[in-house]
């Protein structure tokens, strides 16, 4: 079961790159998130391909697609949707939002109000929406992929640290190589998505996640992990470290991490390749939002340096 899984999960990543060249680690990463339950936010300038990442994933795992573009003036029932009273039936119908959907974009979502980002990151915790007393369950597999524009701060509301919490990771495309970036523009067409074949269906990415479920953690490996995690509440440069759910996500993500390795069992190494990803956001570092980001990527360094690595007996 776990040959066929990780063939699986190799054939998802694969299709991914037909459209996402020389970004293997960013789509293993994103795919990780997506068996693991969790969100992605993307802070990223325009253009990279995030919107065709998106749709590439949805198309491979047969699920539907929506796009958000976040605005100031955007409300909460923009999002969620909005009871609507029926003349003819003289009763409330529930007209359903784009967040009833498998797979997410959240396009720049801290331009719009810290109230209509609420809305969106109380679905993506609770797994439904709650109008006018009635709750509606959000679909099994539902996925955000959340942008943010990091050139930009006028009219923007960045999101507080208890909110980017709700988030698995945080990842940057980040412009691609040459030689890849060549190869799109001899091989542009179009219609790259039309290239793209469903690889997983919804009773199969379940199964992906129940094996998820199941996926070992030595108690040496969660003591450094937890040692890693207790390492950002007790550093010099650091104010806000990592929470007890950071701690809960970071293990759920390396059992994921895991999986996409073909593994049953999770490694020392599992932690450090997604400790950037799963930390970075989650920490408020002296100094606040002007921090720059070479600042974090040296604390994140330190921290790995600084806790010795279990030896396997």
């Amino acid at each position: 079961m776990l040959e066929t899984a990780h063939k699986k999960i190799t054939l998802l990543i694969d299709e991914m790159e037909k459209v996402i060249l020389g970004k293997r680690d960013i789509l293993q990463l994103t795919v990780t998130a997506f068996l693991a339950g969790g969100h992605v936010l993307f802070e990223d300038i325009p253009g990279v391909g995030k919107t065709m990442m998106v749709k590439t994933l949805a198309k491979a795992t047969h699920g539907q697609f929506n796009r958000i573009q976040f605005t100031p003036d955007l409300l909460p029932s923009d999002i969620l949707g909005v009871s609507v009273y029926n003349t003819a039936t003289q009763m409330f119908e529930f007209h359903h939002g784009p967040v009833f959907t498998t797979v997410l974009l959240a396009d720049e979502i801290n331009r719009t109000t810290p109230r209509t980002q609420a809305a969106l990151l109380e679905a993506m915790s609770e797994k439904h929406v709650t109008i006018d007393n009635h709750t509606y369950p959000l679909d099994n597999h539902f996925f955000v992929l959340a942008t943010q524009n990091p050139l930009e701060y006028e009219g923007t509301y960045p999101l507080p640290e208890a909110q980017l919490d709700r988030f698995l990771f945080k990842l940057s495309i980040g412009y691609p190589e040459f030689t890849d970036e060549l190869n799109l523009l001899m091989n542009q067409t179009g219609n790259e998505l039309n290239l793209v074949q469903q690889i997983l269906s919804s009773s199969e990415i379940s199964q992906l996640k129940r094996i998820v479920d199941d996926i070992y953690v030595d108690s040496a490996v969660a003591r450094y992990a937890l040692q890693l995690v207790h390492a950002t509440r007790n550093h010099d440069g650091i104010v806000l470290g990592i929470s007890p759910r950071g701690s809960l996500s970071f293990i759920r993500a390396a059992k994921a991490f895991a999986l996409t390795e073909g593994r049953n069992y999770v490694t020392p190494h599992d932690l450090q390749q997604i400790l950037p990803a799963t930390f970075g956001h989650r920490l408020l570092l002296k100094g606040g939002y002007t921090v720059p980001s070479a600042q974090l990527q040296e604390i994140l360094e330190q921290i790995l340096k600084r806790v010795p690595v279990p030896v396997r007996k």
